[in-house]
């Protein structure tokens, strides 16, 4: 019964957010940052591990945003567009907010807990990447 109840709850989960099971991220060399959450993104450019916490964070993102936000973070309607989320702290305020507690609407999951699902590092590395291809990075 209880791999029943689990089993419906992961296909609630995975159905209320693009058809997606949250995946593991490889983490491999970068700097840990322990269990309470930072305020500010802490692999910013100027960190000594931006640009491995840029690769790491793609492959998050791909592996686990893309279904619902759209290939390189390029909505194509079901999600916001990543892309537009404003770049520095206070971006990463609203990104924090939603990464932790999710956004539910009417009692429908529009966006999972995704913090219950994967590290403050990986999550962070998502951002770090998606400040590389933001609007105001890419001047679009």
């Amino acid at each position: 019964m209880i791999l029943g109840v689990m089993l419906l709850g992961s296909t609630l989960f995975a159905h209320g957010h693009g058809n997606v099971t949250p995946q593991g991220v490889d983490l491999h060399g970068l700097e840990l940052l322990g269990d309470e959450w930072r305020d500010t993104n802490p692999y910013r450019a100027g960190h000594p591990q931006h640009d491995l916490a840029v690769d790491i964070g793609q492959s998050a993102y791909n592996q686990n945003c893309a279904a619902c936000h759209g290939l390189e973070a390029k909505s194509g309607g079901i999600a916001p567009d990543l892309r537009e989320l404003e770049n520095g702290d206070y971006g990463d305020e609203w990104y924090k907010e939603r990464v932790v507690n999710g956004a539910v609407r009417d009692g429908r999951v529009l966006m999972p807990k995704m913090a219950d699902y994967l590290s403050q590092e990986a999550l962070w590395a998502i951002r770090t990447w998606l400040e590389t291809v933001s609007l105001q990075t890419t001047g679009q």
